[in-house]
């Protein structure tokens, strides 16, 4: 199982490029690196089941989330890709996706994000992470997020499935995002839900999770 994360949240301008990299060092290289370790055994006895922790994230971009997102598309890239290759030597792979969850990971988090200088980003984009983004992602969390115990939960599920899936999401209200932005290939769908949730709905999409 393959569970190590950091998070990042934030204007682009203002993250580094070497905290950057740290991310994705974790994120995915760290999944990289024990998936290098463990397949050639697992091949060898014609034998294995790899579960790796992903995110709704590594499905869809969400606003303000632009790193840790990449790193989540590339371990759903990687695996995907390799997935293939895996069942010729009866390895399974599995990507298990929660939503919001709620943490410490997330708790710490956004207390930095509260902290942080936005003096390397425009006045317009300071204001809508700090009053917008963040305001509503703590709604969503006390909504929607999930306990640790939960996710424990679905991820025993799936270890312990007869024929383990290759993706399960962990919580049903984000399986309408995934299927939006399937339904239209050009991406102006899901895109323009996003946008009107965040810069004209976000009043009522927060009195609604509340």
């Amino acid at each position: 199982v393959s569970n190590a994360g950091v998070g990042m949240a934030g204007p682009l301008e203002c993250q580094s490029l070497a905290a950057m990299q740290s991310l994705m060092d974790t994120n995915f290289f760290g999944l990289v690196r024990l998936v290098k370790e463990v397949l050639p055994d697992m091949k060898r006895r014609r034998g294995g089941h790899i579960v790796v922790i992903s995110s709704i994230m590594g499905l869809q971009g969400i606003v303000f989330n632009d790193i840790y997102s990449a790193s989540k598309f590339a371990v759903e890239g990687f695996c995907e890709s390799l997935v293939v290759q895996a069942l010729r030597f009866n390895v399974a792979i599995s990507l298990v996706e929660p939503g919001p969850v709620m943490t410490e990971f997330e708790t710490k988090l956004y207390k930095e994000a509260e902290r942080a200088d936005y003096s390397r980003t425009d006045p317009e984009t300071a204001e809508i992470f700090t009053k917008v983004y963040l305001r509503s992602s703590k709604d969503v969390f006390t909504s929607l997020g999930q306990t640790p115990e939960d996710i424990a939960e679905h991820t025993l599920r799936v270890i312990e499935a007869a024929r383990p899936p290759f993706r399960h999401q962990t919580n049903v209200a984000y399986t309408p995002m995934a299927a939006l932005k399937h339904a239209d290939p050009s991406g102006a769908l899901i895109t323009d839900a996003f946008y009107k949730l965040v810069f004209k709905y976000d009043t009522v999409l927060r009195f609604s999770l509340r």
